[in-house]
């Protein structure tokens, strides 16, 4: 099995727990995903599956967007409402042009320090997994892009608070009364971008702290939420044996690259690692390779002048000989 499929990933989940549930469901062990989403998080995970796991490397910088909710008046030390509080509520005033303000210093490229829960690594080792043994966590600044960031409304949202915890349970940030507000947002960012700290650094700003309260990604690259399918939905079409109307058509990935459509002696030369000659495509530095409307063949890169070579094969000649016995 040969496919890409968008998830509609639940909160509660990790990415990988997503990854594990749809490799039970398609009774396929090769599975991976295209950019984590935290367990708090929502939305669209696209997971690329059999042989097609191998064009993850041309979605390492794809765009993501995302819509959310960031809650000010008290931080917390994961940045989001998972966490704990690391200061008491406070109230605060805030319009929406006063967030709107604040939220354009966060536009455009800029200096952000990935959060302490997170899964950059520090000499090797996660940072989340140092946080959580309450270790000395140091990330460095990196530079991300943040190319749209629109507050849309800000909302008075007290809790109630968790009357049901115990004295010495652990005070997470959704069981806290909180007299802050709530506001909005809508983003597009480039890879790498961490909203979890674009939401402390504008609570840090203001000086009462905030954290992302949801978050909800509504696009990675060229897939969008009018593509993704929930965990269930999956299971049901598997049990019809129609999965192929969830998966997204061949034609439709990695839409920046232009393709062509192979005959028999390209594609024999393709598999064995030969060079094509497309004087066509002279100007294009990656191309796809289909055979027929549905098969992506190979991802190919020119080599020299209008002489292509496979970077990556995705359809072998084993397949083609067992597809010839059938």
């Amino acid at each position: 099995m040969n496919a890409v499929v968008i998830i509609d990933k639940p909160a509660g989940l990790t990415s990988h727990d997503v990854v594990n549930r749809v490799r039970r469901i398609l009774q396929e062990r090769s599975v991976g995903h295209l950019g984590t989403l935290d367990p708090l998080a929502t939305g669209v995970l696209p997971l690329v599956i059999g042989n097609l796991t191998r064009l993850a490397q041309f979605y390492t910088s794809s765009e993501k967007t995302y819509e959310g909710t960031i809650r000010f008046g008290f931080a917390t030390d994961t940045y989001d409402a998972e966490g704990e509080p690391t200061s008491p509520a406070q109230a605060v005033t805030l319009t929406l042009d006063q967030a709107r303000q604040l939220a354009s210093r966060f536009q455009g490229m800029i200096q952000q320090t990935p959060p302490p829960f997170s899964a950059k690594k520090i000499q090797g080792v996660p940072a989340y997994k140092l946080a959580r043994k309450h270790a000395q966590v140091t990330l460095k600044p990196v530079q991300v892009e943040i190319k749209e960031f629109d507050i849309t409304r800000v909302d008075d949202d007290r809790s109630s608070g968790n009357a049901h915890a115990g004295p010495d349970a652990p005070v997470r940030a959704a069981e806290q009364s909180s007299a802050g507000l709530v506001a909005s947002f809508r983003a597009r960012v480039a890879s790498g971008t961490y909203m979890r700290s674009v939401a402390h650094d504008i609570g840090q700003l203001m000086g009462c702290g905030a954290h992302l309260d949801s978050l909800r990604r509504t696009a990675v690259g060229e897939f969008e939420l009018a593509d993704a399918h929930t965990l269930e939905e999956l299971a049901a079409v598997v049990k019809t044996g129609q999965t192929e109307d969830l998966f997204i058509h061949p034609r439709k990935l990695l839409p920046q690259l232009p393709s062509i459509t192979a005959n028999e002696e390209m594609a024999a030369r393709i598999r064995t690692g030969r060079p094509v000659n497309l004087p066509e495509l002279s100007h294009a530095r990656l191309v796809k390779v289909f055979i027929g409307q549905r098969e992506l063949l190979a991802i190919a890169t020119r080599v020299a002048g209008t002489l292509f070579h496979a970077k990556i094969v995705l359809s072998p000649e084993q397949q083609l000989a067992r597809r010839e016995a059938m």
